[in-house]
């Protein structure tokens, strides 16, 4: 920690101008990344109209001393280099796809084929549950036929034990 009035105050003149400096350099960074960003996912009229922007924010960098001025030259000339070789169809955008999203979208297939599945089954519970309703009012409309029906009453049949104790009690 400095003693002097002078370089105390420098430190803090310094923070204050490194906390500017790293928010103009992260302001460039994220326009380029949104510019590729766009090109990336096919968006072709999107990099259109962030390019002007994304160069506008490269030339405040250059003013504000965050970039040298013929670096900020070949980043520009990079990124419009790039939208004309994809206009033109030197180039052509293949869309890239990041682990993140890819485990993504096999996680929702996963889900999907896990909900079909559970659709399926249900479906063969109905039917199976419909079948059983079908078997019990078959059986009770036999039933009902069978009360229906009037009942021949028999006699009953004598066996021949009563057959035989019959003539001795006589």
């Amino acid at each position: 920690m400095p003693n002097i009035k002078s370089a105390k105050k420098r430190v803090l003149i310094t923070k204050k101008k490194n906390a500017r400096n790293r928010s103009d350099r992260s302001k460039v960074n994220n326009a380029i990344k949104a510019f590729n960003k766009a090109i990336d996912s096919a968006n072709i009229e999107e990099a259109e109209r962030l390019l002007p922007i994304t160069m506008s924010i490269i030339d405040k960098g250059v003013t504000a001393g965050i970039l040298h001025k013929n670096a900020a030259a070949n980043k520009k000339s990079a990124l419009s280099k790039r939208i004309s070789d994809i206009k033109s169809g030197k180039v052509t955008v293949t869309v890239k796809k990041d682990n993140k999203t890819i485990a993504a979208e096999k996680a929702r297939a996963a889900k999907e084929a896990r909900e079909a599945a559970r659709a399926e089954f249900r479906a063969k519970q109905q039917v199976k549950e419909a079948d059983k309703a079908e078997q019990k009012k078959k059986k009770t409309t036999k039933e009902k036929v069978e009360e229906e029906k009037p009942k021949k009453e028999k006699a009953p049949k004598k066996s021949k034990k009563t057959e035989e104790e019959a003539p001795k009690a006589e």
